[in-house]
């Protein structure tokens, strides 16, 4: 059974950061492209980053480039989001997802809140 559980997310203020992480079990993690997506209130769920297996190549929204940066510890298992300069607008809930191919994912977690005070 194949889990995807994110952590890492809360209350900060404008200007400040947070580091989101995405613990997998369940799958060969080492072989799978990770994504990260979020969701604000109201609005549709949106891409903001992705990883490769290898973590070789990375993709962002440019809406968090050279804010945001996407990672991978593949002997933990486990996929990062290291969220600099945040901003009210990024405030939504965070998802993970897993899957072959970047950007044709097969699993997701939970999500985690972020909010960004003004």
């Amino acid at each position: 059974q194949v889990q995807l559980v994110e952590s890492g997310g809360g209350l900060v203020q404008a200007g400040g950061s947070l580091r989101l992480s995405c613990a997998a079990s369940g799958l060969t993690f080492s072989t799978y492209a990770m994504g990260w997506f979020r969701q604000a209130p109201g609005k549709e769920r949106k891409f903001v980053a992705a990883i490769t297996s290898s973590g070789g190549n990375t993709y962002y929204a440019d809406s968090v480039k050279g804010r945001f940066t996407i990672s991978r510890d593949n002997a933990k298992n486990t996929v990062y989001l290291q969220m600099n300069s945040l901003k009210p607008e990024d405030t939504a809930v965070y998802y993970c997802a897993a899957g072959n191919l970047v950007g044709k994912y097969d699993y997701w977690g939970q999500g985690t809140q972020v909010t960004v005070s003004s």
